[in-house]
C-alpha cells in the first residue's frame, strides 16, 4: 500500500510490521461536535482501519477524546455549564454520530484527564534531559534544545510563531524563557480545574496529552499518527519532540496523515467561524451512505467545499446502490465482470486512499448489476458490492 507522509512530503510504501498495525488518531476537543470537517477526517481513517481488516491485517486503534482544553473551560464559561458536564455531553454526541456514521468502534478510546500520572511521567523524563524548565509551578519545553524540531511541519522558527499563537499558544507567558516554547503542564488559574502533581497543582498542556496516550498504548514507535491537517503544527511537531526526547526512540510515528479542511461558505469550516455543518443535522435527512459518498467523492488530501445541493446527488447514487445491491437475482450465467471492477477498487484504495476512483468503480459494478437481465444471476457481484462497500463503510440502507 502507498499513503502519503506528511514529515516525508512524498508517498511512501506502508509495509506492515508483524502483521500488525497501531494508529493514533487525533479526535476531538468536546465541544461543538461533530461537524462535517469532523466526520471527514475521522471516516478518512475509519476507511483505512477497514481496508486493513479486510486484508487480515491486525489493527490497534486509537482514538483519543481532549476532554481538557482551554477551549472547553471557554465554552463551559459561555453556556453556564461545568467543564466535565460539557465534556461529556459532547463527547456523547460525537460518539453517537460516528455510530450513525457507521464507523467502526475504537479499540482504546482515550480521555484525557484518565492519563495525567503518563503525562507526569514524561514531563519529568525531559526535565531530567534537561529539555524543560520550571517556573512559578509551570513546566515548559525550551523548543530551542531540540535541534530536529520542524521536521515533521518543514517550517522555520520565523513562520512557527504566528502559526503556534493562532492555535493555543501564549506567547506574551512571563514565565516563558522564548514565546515559541510550549507548555507540559499550567499552573492552577482561579476557577480552573487542577490536578496534584510534581511542581505543583495545576493541568496539563495540549501536546503531552496525545504523546501520553499515543505511547501508552502502542508503544514508543508507532506505525500511523493522523488527524486534521490543521494539526500539523503546533500539536503534531510538539508531539515529536516530546515523545522523541522523552523515550530516545526514533521516529515516533513511522507515518503522518493528516486530512484537508472542509470548507463551507467560501471559509474553513471551523467552530471559531460558527460555520459548521453538523453531521447530526445531515443525518435528519440525509442516510449515512449519501453522506459518505458525498464526503469521499473528494481525496482526503485535497481541500474542498461543502455545497448543500449536492447532497441529493449522492443520495441518489446511494440508493442506485441498494437497489443494486438488493435486486431480485435470476439463475441464468452473467457476464459481468466483477474481476476487473475489484481489482481497480482495490488498486484505488491502495494509491493513497483514493476513494474518487473506488466510488467509481463500486458504482460501475452496481450499474452493471442493475442493467444486467432480468434473467442473470447478479449474486456473485452483489456479494462483490457488499464486500467492496464494506470497505468505504456502506450499508446499503437507502432513504
Amino acid at each position: 500500500m502507498r499513503l502519503y507522509n506528511s514529515e516525508s512530503r512524498g508517498i511512501e510504501n506502508f509495509t506492515v510490521r508483524d502483521g500488525h498495525v497501531g494508529m493514533y488518531v487525533c479526535g476531538v476537543t468536546p465541544y461543538d461536535t461533530t461537524h462535517i470537517g469532523h466526520a471527514f477526517t475521522f471516516l478518512t481513517f475509519d476507511i483505512l482501519v477497514r481496508y486493513f481488516r479486510h486484508k487480515g491485517v491486525d489493527v490497534t486503534y486509537v482514538q483519543n477524546v481532549t476532554d481538557i482544553d482551554d477551549d472547553v473551560l471557554r465554552k463551559a464559561r459561555e453556556v453556564g455549564m461545568n467543564w466535565r458536564e460539557l465534556a461529556d455531553q459532547e463527547t456523547r454526541k460525537f460518539l453517537q454520530d460516528m455510530q450513525e456514521l457507521n464507523a467502526v468502534p475504537f479499540d482504546h478510546y482515550t480521555a484525557a484527564t484518565d492519563h495525567i500520572a503518563e503525562m507526569h511521567t514524561i514531563t519529568q523524563r525531559l526535565l531530567d534531559e534537561g529539555l524543560a524548565y520550571v517556573v512559578n509551578g509551570s513546566v515548559y519545553f525550551e523548543v530551542s534544545k531540540d535541534a530536529k524540531f520542524g521536521k515533521l511541519s518543514h517550517l522555520s522558527l520565523e513562520e512557527m510563531l504566528p502559526i503556534a499563537n493562532e492555535r493555543g499558544n501564549k506567547p506574551d507567558d512571563p514565565n516563558k524563557r522564548d514565546p515559541l516554547d510550549f507548555v507540559l503542564w499550567q499552573a492552577a488559574a482561579p476557577g480552573e480545574p487542577t490536578w496534584e502533581s510534581p511542581w505543583g497543582p495545576g493541568r496539563p498542556g495540549w501536546h503531552i496529552e496525545c504523546t501520553a496516550m499515543s505511547t501508552k498504548y502502542l508503544g514508543q514507535s508507532i506505525d500511523i499518527h493522523g488527524g486534521g491537517g490543521d494539526l500539523i503544527f503546533p500539536h503534531h511537531e510538539c508531539e515529536i519532540a516530546q515523545a522523541e526526547n522523552a523515550t530516545g526512540v526514533k521516529p515516533f510515528a513511522r507515518f503522518w496523515m493528516h486530512v484537508a479542511m472542509v470548507n463551507y461558505d467560501d471559509e474553513k469550516m471551523s467552530k471559531s467561524l460558527g460555520n459548521l455543518v453538523l453531521a447530526h443535522d445531515l443525518l435528519k435527512t440525509w442516510s449515512p451512505d449519501a453522506i459518505r459518498l458525498y464526503l469521499f467523492s473528494n481525496h482526503y488530501r485535497t481541500e474542498w467545499q461543502f455545497l448543500d445541493e449536492e447532497m441529493q446527488r449522492w443520495s441518489d447514487a446511494a440508493r442506485a446502490l441498494s437497489v443494486a445491491r438488493y435486486r431480485q437475482s435470476g439463475s441464468a450465467s452473467s457476464d459481468i465482470e466483477i474481476e476487473a471492477n475489484r481489482s481497480a477498487f482495490v488498486a484505488a484504495i491502495e494509491d493513497d486512499l483514493d476513494t474518487p476512483a473506488a466510488i467509481h468503480e463500486l458504482s460501475a459494478l452496481g450499474e452493471a448489476i442493475s442493467t444486467a437481465s432480468p434473467k442473470a444471476d447478479v449474486s456473485h457481484a452483489q456479494a462483490a458490492l457488499a464486500e467492496l462497500g464494506n470497505i468505504l463503510g456502506l450499508s446499503f440502507v437507502a432513504r
